[in-house]
């Protein structure tokens, strides 16, 4: 049976000061009615119901994704007393699921992605699911072409063919490449032969434990005894007793690099379009310009003001004269003003108020 595990424990600290510590980007609308979290449920709702529907977040973050997803058992939603990276949020997901449904495979993904169709992410899941009836000890990934060379994005570079299902190919990965000087991106692009990394995964319990175990067993041990722990009593102490042992470590470093140089990842060609809405200039891939290039949410007047992301609340105006290039944000009580090109260094921002002692605007 397919079961989704959504990581919905981030910050979302590029998109401050409208995520915040105590309100962070899954949380929020950024189109429609319904928040990224819940059209992350949305998008899989079809083909996988609420009773195999995992959200793995932070403790502090539980009762909100359960007043999101009301639908969701409410031992489905697992809240880490700290956050560890993925790979033991990734672990321990799988290694409560495999208690729940040993022959399960888990389709794991962001709470924070936007993919169009849906139809089309539900039909690579198929695809992935297919691939894996055949050869249940690979992991798989889903790959995005690069429409332009990113330095925010990890990317993987596919190796030999390796089949198609319900008209999706698959490759395998020959390597994982971290996330790229823009001379470097450009190279990766122009070559053809590599894919954006989109962090959405699908596996066998086993294969990806089993992996773990052989590369991060320390990891894996922790995992192990909280899983075992899971439906009891004593859950929820194990849980704050013994995760913050785990090492912090992405899935990336801690398996998939490694694994994929021994010919165990697939990458899958998605079939959708995919934006991880990682930070401020995902509203202008995704709304329309005005006639000088700014994408604009706010009350705002401008003069001479061009190629600007420009977002406040409707009771305060931002007024803008002769600039080019910047993002402009007021939420609440806090305003940023940044060089476009510095979109990705907006987290560092979120530090530095921390370290002065100002943690109450983060």
């Amino acid at each position: 049976m397919l079961h989704a595990m959504i990581m919905a424990g981030g910050g979302g600290t590029r998109f401050w000061p409208r995520s915040r510590s105590k309100r962070p980007k899954q949380f929020l609308t950024f189109s429609g009615n319904r928040t990224l979290l819940q059209s992350t449920v949305d998008r899989v709702s079809a083909q996988i119901p609420p009773e195999r529907t995992w959200v793995v977040t932070g403790a502090q973050y539980a009762d909100e994704t359960a007043a999101q997803l009301p639908e969701l058992p409410r031992d489905h939603i697992i809240g880490e007393p700290e956050g560890r990276d993925t790979a033991p949020c990734v672990g321990l997901g799988a290694a409560i699921i495999a208690k729940a449904d040993p022959d399960a495979t888990i389709a794991v993904m962001p709470a924070d992605h936007v993919i169009e169709p849906e139809q089309e992410f539900r039909r690579a899941l198929h695809a992935a699911e297919q691939f894996l009836a055949d050869e249940p000890n690979k992991l798989i990934t889903f790959g995005i072409r690069p429409t332009f060379p990113s330095t925010g994005y990890g990317y993987i570079k596919r190796g030999a063919a390796a089949g198609t299902r319900q008209g999706v190919t698959a490759s395998q990965v020959e390597v994982f490449r971290e996330k790229p000087e823009f001379s470097v991106a450009e190279q990766y692009v122009a070559s053809g032969e590599y894919d954006w990394n989109s962090g959405i995964f699908v596996w066998k319990p086993g294969a990806i434990l089993g992996e773990l175990k052989a590369r991060k067993p320390d990891i894996h041990a922790v995992v192990a005894k909280i899983a075992d722990a899971w439906g009891t009593p004593e859950f929820d102490a194990v849980f704050r007793g013994t995760y913050n042992q785990a090492e912090k470590k992405s899935i990336d470093y801690a398996v998939m690099q490694d694994a994929a140089k021994e010919g165990k990842v697939l990458v899958l060609a998605a079939p959708y379009t995919w934006d991880d809405v990682g930070s401020w200039l995902a509203l202008e891939r995704r709304n329309p310009q005005d006639a000088n290039y700014n994408t604009v949410q706010a009350n705002h007047c401008g003069i001479d003001t061009n190629k600007c992301v420009i977002v406040g609340e409707p009771k305060t105006v931002i007024a803008t004269y002769g600039v080019s290039n910047l993002l402009v944000i007021q939420d609440g009580d806090a305003i940023l003003v940044a060089d476009r090109k510095h979109e990705d260094k907006v987290k560092e921002i979120v530090d530095a108020l921390k370290k002065s002692n100002r943690g109450e605007f983060t």
